[in-house]
């Protein structure tokens, strides 16, 4: 870890597990004028703010190791970093939740999902509201709550802030009270109508409710259409793969396609939220990355004038899907994409991945390393332009591409199966069948998220030269 030197620009530290949204943010904060430092994990943080001393925190509370919560208060306790405000970005939902933060000497609280333009305005908010050590007369609080009392040392400031920022969250809830209970005397009111109509509401529920129970079947049988044969076969290259989704309808789907008769083509997309918004999305996608030679095909173009076909290089394909599904179009949807083309008689690969997982190289005989390769996700931002990166496999050489649902499985105490027990455990079956080693990996993958099982969809696809 170096220190950066200074720009003279307002330092802003993130503290987010979530590799996406920590880029958002830094992204909108980078924007308004900020110089950003970014930690997967509050003891990374910690480490970071006592190097470079930050003009703002802003730190998320559900993280690995050290908590949103551990960190603020190691902040707060610590001479030189006591001044510095911090954010916390969570529900805070409960009355516990505040003491929590009133306990660990939080300054503002942000309610996630949050507006990233409400919440840079909570940021300068609080730097032109320093907080200073004389904030602190060092008096313990007694707060009670739901008849419980509670016993919290924090700055004077530092509970203003928090306070306030509870309170335009209880304002608005209470304005919500407000409208409901109108809503509740007119519902009264209109009870008898109501009650002569709710035979039929009743039938015309039923039947909605059977249509969208077809319509989610027929989802899942398209999703399910867009994943490899089982009966695929290509020559000299051997595929094995695994996919699970978390629910009926996947965010994730992979495919393996044979573009020409010394082309293959592997991906794996996984889109962001679930239900059937983003499964929608993941089959729109779907559809347009076929092996199909045409005019309009993004993976094969055919030249009607020459009758000759050419693959598009993986760079190409990812530049037209970020074109075409920019997210403000898509909802606020996004999806990262590994994706690479094989020349099964040369042996090169080309690959891309935009804002995905790194995919595995697993050398006959070698150590698995992660490819190269890290852009930005698709619909994120206009002309992105994407690194293509080459590599020249050996026959018996391995490629494993996946979905954040491995890397991120999280177990019980909330810890990352993460890369290094990935590579691992491909590296303790490098000598078993391509399928056997997927299944092994599929198998870690859940066993680490017992007993409630992955959180998110789960897909890896596997590829062997022969």
């Amino acid at each position: 870890m170096t220190e950066t030197v200074s720009t003279g620009r307002p330092l802003a530290l993130i503290a987010e597990d979530s590799r996406i949204q920590a880029k958002i943010l830094e992204n909108r904060l980078k924007q308004a004028g900020y110089d950003v430092d970014v930690a997967g994990d509050g003891g990374q943080a910690l480490e970071l703010a006592r190097l470079r001393k930050p003009t703002v925190i802003i730190s998320d509370i559900e993280m690995p190791r050290v908590t949103g919560y551990e960190f603020c208060r190691a902040v707060k306790q610590d001479p030189a970093l006591r001044d510095v405000p911090v954010i916390l970005l969570s529900t805070l939902s409960e009355a516990e939740d505040i003491i929590r933060g009133l306990d660990a000497g939080a300054d503002n609280y942000v309610t996630k999902p949050y507006d990233t333009s409400y919440l840079l305005g909570r940021v300068d908010a609080l730097r032109h509201t320093p907080l200073t050590s004389e904030d602190d007369d060092g008096a313990e609080l007694a707060v009670t709550l739901g008849g419980k009392t509670y016993h919290v040392k924090s700055g004077k400031q530092q509970v203003l802030n928090l306070l306030i920022s509870t309170f335009a969250n209880a304002v608005e809830k209470n304005r919500e009270l407000h409208r409901l209970n109108e809503q509740l005397t007119l519902a009264k009111e209109k009870l008898t109508a109501w009650n002569a109509q709710l035979e039929s509401l009743n039938g015309q529920l039923a039947t909605a409710n059977e249509r969208m129970s077809r319509d989610l079947q027929a989802a899942a049988r398209v999703q399910r259409s867009l994943l490899p044969d089982g009966k695929l076969e290509i020559p000299r290259v051997e595929v094995a793969w695994q996919f699970t989704p978390c629910e009926e309808l996947a965010g994730d789907f992979l495919n393996l396609i044979a573009l020409d008769d010394a082309h293959v083509a592997m991906f794996v997309v996984d889109v962001s939220g679930h239900g059937a918004a983003s499964s929608l999305l993941a089959v729109a996608v779907g559809r347009l990355l076929t092996g199909q030679a045409s005019a309009t095909s993004l993976l094969v173009r055919h030249d009607p004038l020459t009758g000759r076909s050419a693959v598009t290089p993986p760079a190409a394909v990812v530049s037209e899907l970020n074109r075409r599904f920019p997210m403000e179009s898509q909802a606020g949807l996004y999806f990262t994409i590994a994706y690479g083309v094989l020349n099964t008689r040369s042996r090169e690969f080309r690959h891309v991945s935009a804002g995905h997982p790194p995919g595995v190289h697993l050398p006959n005989g070698g150590k698995p390393v992660f490819l190269e390769g890290d852009g930005f996700p698709v619909g994120w931002m206009d002309d992105v332009e994407y690194e293509e990166h080459r590599l020249i496999l050996a026959p018996g050489d391995r490629l494993v591409l996946y979905s954040d649902g491995v890397n991120e499985a999280l177990s019980p105490p909330q810890e990352l199966f993460g890369g290094d027990r990935l590579l691992a455990n491909l590296e303790s079956r490098a000598n078993a069948p391509l399928a056997d080693s997927v299944n092994a990996l599929f198998e870690a993958t859940c066993a680490w998220s017992l007993p409630n099982g992955p959180h998110d969809d789960v897909s890896i696809l596997g590829l062997q030269v022969e």
